[in-house]
């Protein structure tokens, strides 16, 4: 991904995974993200079957929503993304 600014941004992208077959494919997104990676935390909540994922990245506001975004699109998965202030 490339930034047209050099501004960015800090934000924790909150991940709920549903259905454990889109593991890949956030694993994936998450792979081409990884420049702007900070920090990854993933807690499988077995008695809901589910997992809970946060990415907390610093990127430029344009790649911080094409990560979130391209997250959101896939089916079983839900995405929220709180930013920092600065």
């Amino acid at each position: 991904m490339q930034t047209e600014t050099n501004t960015t941004r800090v934000a924790v992208i909150s991940i709920i995974v549903e259905n454990p077959e889109r593991v890949s494919d956030i694993n994936d997104i998450l792979h081409t993200a990884a420049p702007h990676i900070i920090g990854r935390m993933g807690i499988p909540y077995r008695e809901k079957n589910i997992s809970i994922i946060s990415v907390v990245v610093d990127a430029a506001l344009n790649d911080i929503n094409n990560i979130s975004g391209r997250l959101g699109r896939l089916s079983g998965v839900t995405v929220k993304t709180a930013y920092a202030k600065q």
